[in-house]
């Protein structure tokens, strides 16, 4: 402390000393202020229930002056006006019926299951840079380059990589990039039937979305096959629509269910590697090599009333944002050839900027659907004063965390939650299962959100009630909101992908690490 602040410090006190006894401390500047925000929120939130008390209180008030007279004349009325009761109860049950059979169903989350890869696919930093030094098309700039990105990416040293890239030389044929889609969305889904007890049978719907490998026959179409779905099943393949596409599958699969009643649908969500390393030296299309990593995740749902008692989730709101049409915004993650017809997919310098404002449009809208109303009037009332009277007044930045107990940020890289972190006022808390997963597992593109999802049951922080929002980024460029709230306080499922390592979690992520 300065000696000019411990001198205010001792006038400070010396003042207090010389006030009478009788008089009040003063509350504008001994209370906190957030103490002061925290008791207006819990004013505006409970003031429809604060204004029922009187008018409750009043009713009561008034029945207890009732004797059996009034009763007994209150009645007769009644009998009088027959026609007029018989009518209004009818309304009142016809309009009831009517919004029961056209409200949208409740969609659950049943179950889902992360997949987890084998042992000998992980990757140490030191085994993914000996192995770059054996690909000959990698000059020693672009070396250097991709250790210094994974010094700084956030990754730890037990990512995983798919087989052929595990061989010298890599081996990316269609073939190995087959057998990865199918380790993956397999042992994901063996994994979902087995906890769930859902026969493959009775699966009406099913989406899956991969955004770099798209075969024919399709994905969807090889899950089919391997699960001898049913020949009414309705599927669709969504490709590439980046790493967003897991929330986007997720609305489509809730339209779906919202259209055909009694159903159960699957989401896959995954991306390849194998067919999608870069060989070459462009440095804006190295970094994909250095980030994204094998996963996958699968996610039953159901509109069935008979599911509430055994789901995890209900989904409560989905909101999607796209900005393809800024060219700027359209060609920031972008998919081409180099200069020596190497292809790869291109991360713009610009990448960050267009992420923030997609996010601020989506938040925008889906502000007024989770946030309380007392954050909303804050919000509004900035808003005004800086149109109407001051064009330097900040605006007013809402407090998410009033809306969500938890936060699942597509775990794209460190720059990507750091942002988010900063932007949204986050603590280190909010933002623990994203980076704990792109430490554990790396960018594992759509099913990211999943694994972190995981993280949290895994750690046994879910409790009935809590909100959950899963923030999702891809090229196009989109930004996609899932909301969820928790049915009852959830347990990690069986098989687990944080089952033999959560313990370990959270790990201190240095900001700086040099490879062996």
């Amino acid at each position: 402390m300065s000696s000019s602040a411990a001198a205010r410090d001792g006038d400070t006190a010396a003042e207090v000393r010389i006030r009478p006894a009788h008089r009040l401390p003063d509350f504008l500047t001994s209370v906190n202020l957030k103490y002061v925000k925290l008791g207006y929120h819990y004013l505006i939130s409970n003031l429809l229930k604060l204004c029922l008390v009187p008018i409750m209180a009043a009713v009561v008030l008034e029945a207890s002056r009732m004797d059996t007279d009034d009763v007994r004349h209150l009645w007769i009325q009644l009998q009088y006006n027959l026609v007029s009761v018989v009518a209004i109860s009818a309304l009142v049950a016809f309009g009831s019926t009517a919004y029961l059979l056209t409200r949208p169903r409740p969609v659950y989350l049943v179950d889902y299951a992360c997949y987890r890869p084998p042992e000998h696919l992980q990757v140490k930093y030191s085994k993914f840079m000996s192995h770059s030094r054996l690909i000959p098309e990698f000059n020693e700039s672009s070396l250097e380059f991709q250790r210094k990105i994974l010094e700084r990416s956030g990754l730890g040293e037990e990512t995983y990589l798919p087989d052929a890239l595990h061989c010298i030389p890599p081996k990316p044929s269609m073939a190995a990039a087959r057998a990865e889609a199918e380790q993956v969305m397999f042992s994901a889904l063996d994994t979902l039937f087995a906890n769930t007890g859902v026969s493959p049978k009775d699966i009406g719907i099913l989406v899956v979305n991969c955004s770099l490998f798209n075969p024919t026959p399709s994905l969807s179409a090889m899950i089919v096959n391997k699960y001898k779905l049913r020949g009414n099943i309705r599927s669709y393949n969504l490709g590439g629509m980046g790493c967003s596409a897991g929330v986007i599958s997720i609305d489509l699969a809730k339209d779906l269910l919202r259209v055909h009643r009694n159903s159960y649908a699957i989401v896959v969500s995954t991306e390849n590697i194998t067919q999608n390393w870069y060989f070459g030296n462009n440095k804006a299309m190295l970094l994909p090599n250095c980030l994204f990593r094998v996963g996958g995740a699968a996610i039953l749902l159901s509109n069935k009333s008979s599911d509430r008692r055994r789901a995890k989730y209900r989904l409560r709101h989905v909101v999607r944002t796209h900005r393809g049409a800024d060219d700027k915004a359209f060609k920031c993650v972008y998919q081409e050839e180099d200069e020596k017809g190497k292809v790869g997919v291109s991360l713009s310098k610009d990448l960050m900027v267009i992420a923030g404002g997609t996010l601020k449009t989506n938040i925008t809208t889906l502000g007024p659907l989770v946030l309380p109303l007392s954050e909303q009037l804050l919000f509004f009332a900035t808003l005004v004063a800086k149109k109407l009277f001051n064009p330097k007044v900040k605006p007013y930045i809402p407090d998410f965390k009033l809306a969500f107990e938890h936060f699942c940020i597509h775990a794209g890289g460190r720059a990507v939650i750091d942002e988010l972190e900063k932007n949204l006022q986050l603590a280190a808390g909010h933002v623990e299962p994203s980076r704990m997963t792109l430490h554990r597992f790396g960018n594992t593109s759509s099913s990211s959100i999943w694994y972190e999802l995981a993280y949290v049951e895994a750690k046994g922080r879910m409790r009935r009630g809590n909100r959950v929002w899963q923030i999702a980024f891809g090229s196009g460029f989109k930004c996609n909101s899932a909301v969820w709230e928790a049915l009852r306080n959830v347990k990690p499922s069986a098989n687990s992908p944080w089952a033999d390592c959560v313990d370990r979690y959270p790990v201190e992520i240095a900001a700086h690490r040099s490879s062996k």
